[in-house]
């Protein structure tokens, strides 16, 4: 019976988190700290994770931070070599952070695709650079891309953010080929809606319209909530996903 309860285990695993010092960043960094994991955190700027990091610390676990603005070229790769430099060789990649603009498509401006583009697909395509040739040196790692809903049943009010999700799921397919003999394997997970900062604005401006949007927007009738991502995150960075890869968990609650 041991095996069975250690599948999930991420004891001596070291696993980066970008994005997390809130939302769904936050729950997964906390949950992998909780099975094991040596987990480095990110965020935009000094000091933006220290709330998650006291949390995982005061909990027993093993956290260290670090910051980077992902929109600049070369972040993805230096954001990976600090975290292997604060924690160690990477067993773990979580693509969590991302830039959301939301407008019709008709307003979208120059600055707004370009922050997209750099930020969701840009740094993405430079972290795996950065660290599928050590995973694969090394024989085990495991990649958990963040999507959306959007990368397969996209509105237009997201129509950028959508196909930047769409995009950062096919490149996670055509590694998922290459690096699947060697032990690396990656995933996506995509959420639907989720109760985090991002939409706060929308719902606190118009508690009955966002109470009304939610009952509408899926089976349950709710928002997910951040908490609610990290067990299928944790399925996808651990041993129990040895035989699989290359693929999408849609966490919608029904869509």
């Amino acid at each position: 019976m041991t095996k069975y309860l250690d599948i999930f285990s991420l004891k001596g695993r070291t696993a980066l988190v970008t994005g997390s010092s809130r939302g769904i960043g936050a729950s997964i960094a906390r949950g992998f700290a909780a099975y094991g994991a040596r987990v480095v955190l990110h965020g935009q700027r000094p000091g933006a994770t220290d709330e998650v990091e006291r949390a995982i610390r005061a909990a027993g676990g093993a956290a260290v931070s670090i910051h980077g603005e992902l929109s600049q070229a070369g972040a993805g790769r230096e954001i990976v070599a600090a975290a292997e430099t604060a924690a160690g060789p990477l067993d773990i990649l979580v693509v969590n952070a991302s830039a959301q603009i939301n407008g019709a498509f008709e307003d979208v401006n120059s600055e707004d695709f370009a922050t997209q583009i750099e930020v969701n697909l840009r740094a993405t395509v430079e972290m795996l650079q950065a660290v599928l040739p050590g995973m694969a040196e090394r024989g085990w790692g495991r990649v958990v891309n963040i999507g959306s809903i959007n990368q397969l049943r996209p509105k237009s009010i997201v129509s950028i953010y959508a196909a930047t999700k769409a995009a950062q799921h096919n490149l996670i397919q055509s590694l998922a080929r290459d690096y699947a003999p060697r032990g690396v394997l990656l995933n996506t997970l995509a959420p639907g809606l989720v109760d985090t900062d991002r939409n706060a604005a929308r719902r606190d401006s118009d508690p009955e319209g966002w109470a009304h949007y939610v009952r509408t927007l899926n089976w349950m009738g709710r928002a997910g909530s951040p908490d609610e991502m990290v067990g299928a995150a944790l399925f996808l960075a651990s041993d129990a996903c040895s035989f699989m890869t290359g693929e999408a968990v849609i966490m919608s609650g029904g869509y």
